[in-house]
């Protein structure tokens, strides 16, 4: 068995950033960027008023009770065409541009417009109110650097820097398959001593928000001839995912299925608790990952090894789930192997606290579902006492 460190290591070395595609910034959330994204114009573009006032020189509000003539308005978008002169004021509003002549804004509330003319009662400094052109960006800076996964703010900032369309990483095509003459689709009618397939469906959701696409090929039967039909498929995949088939005697059925297809094997079998029986190699030059069977073993895997294998593709850097809580119970001392223990996450006066759930059968998904976080007890840990604080990987 190898360590879990060494199984990560091992498998994202096989893989490397995928090529770009251009997309409208609007289909752009939670895309990777694979080039930098650069403004291209100064933002905003020239100086505007922060505030609904008027535009006027300085120098003729030097004083309280200054009366200027108004010679024009600055709405935002329609900009006042000439230039503001000495005792002269252009009524503005929020985002219009400042004339050419104005230095300040007073705000209208410290103004009395009659007849034609305004009374200012406030003194303005020089660049009161106004927002310099470039305040936010300036044309040529990098507002987003290649690697990053966009968020909904992001797209608003990219947007803003006059950006349409932006350069982003392929989705990485996931193939999924499931295994086991036990296995039926919910709703559907199970043979004797059957089990309701569940897990694929977790599995898929977490392949979406991790930025793959999911080819399904549903469930195969435990038959070299089934297993085998996995290789047709290999050439249109950037990962193949197993699910199952994972234990001594279906890795056997495994090799002898897709071995005559072209699949060589990396490494089987992980020091770790839950799944220990993960198997990684290559179908032809495709990479395969299988997933133990049991519903809990195979998402802890997901997320620990298929997770920042999509990362990899997607030239992102792995988003670190790790933190640290204080125990609210005790643990015994581990064995020769990682475990991931799912546990309940919550605050108290500030600081995060986890309770390990008393049962961790790696078939049970209601406690899994439950959970916010696992664990992390690396091998031979000692015993941990409540108040201890451990390393825990957050689930969402």
């Amino acid at each position: 068995m190898i360590s879990v460190d060494e199984a990560v290591t091992r498998i994202t070395a096989a893989f490397s950033a995928l090529e770009g595609e251009t997309v409208v910034v609007g289909e752009a959330d939670g895309r990777v960027l694979a080039s930098d994204v650069v403004a291209k114009h100064d933002q905003p573009p020239y100086p505007v008023s922060s505030m609904d006032g008027y535009a006027v020189r300085a120098i003729d509000v030097s004083r309280s009770g200054a009366k200027l003539s108004v010679i024009g308005t600055a709405p935002a978008g329609h900009p006042f065409q000439g230039t503001v002169a000495a005792n002269q004021a252009v009524r503005i509003f929020t985002g219009g541009v400042v004339p050419n002549g104005a230095d300040t804004i007073v705000i209208q509330e410290d103004a009395s417009e009659v007849d034609g003319s305004v009374i200012l009662n406030a003194v303005a400094d020089v660049g009161r109110h106004i927002r310099n052109a470039g305040l936010d960006f300036r044309s040529g800076e990098v507002l987003a650097r290649r690697g990053t996964r966009l968020k909904a703010r992001d797209l608003a900032l990219i947007a803003a820097g006059d950006c349409g369309a932006v350069e982003v990483r392929r989705k990485p095509r996931i193939i999924v398959a499931a295994t086991g003459d036990e296995l039926s689709l919910p709703g559907a009618t199970r043979r004797a001593g059957g089990i309701v397939a569940s897990s694929g469906y977790a599995l898929g959701a977490m392949i979406e928000r991790w930025g793959g696409i999911v080819s399904d090929l549903g469930i195969l039967p435990d038959t070299q001839e089934a297993v085998a039909t996995i290789a047709d498929h290999a050439h249109s995949a950037d990962v193949i995912v197993t699910i199952g088939g994972a234990s001594v005697g279906d890795h056997d059925l495994v090799q002898k299925a897709l071995g005559p297809r072209g699949f060589a094997l990396d490494f089987w079998k992980i020091a770790m608790r839950p799944g220990k029986p993960l198997i990684f190699g290559r179908l032809g030059s495709t990479p395969l990952i299988g997933l133990p069977g049991n519903p809990v073993s195979t998402l802890v895997c997901a997320t620990l090894f298929l997770r920042p294998a999509i990362a990899a593709l997607l030239g992102a850097p792995t988003d670190s789930r790790g933190t640290t809580g204080r125990l609210l119970s005790p643990l015994n001392q581990n064995d020769s192997r990682q475990d991931y223990v799912r546990a309940r996450l919550e605050l108290q006066n500030g600081e995060q606290v986890v309770e390990p759930f008393a049962v961790q059968d790696s078939s049970m998904l209601r406690l899994f579902a439950r959970a916010d976080a696992l664990i992390v007890r690396p091998p031979h840990a000692p015993p941990a006492k409540a108040g201890d604080r451990v390393p825990i990987l957050l689930l969402d």
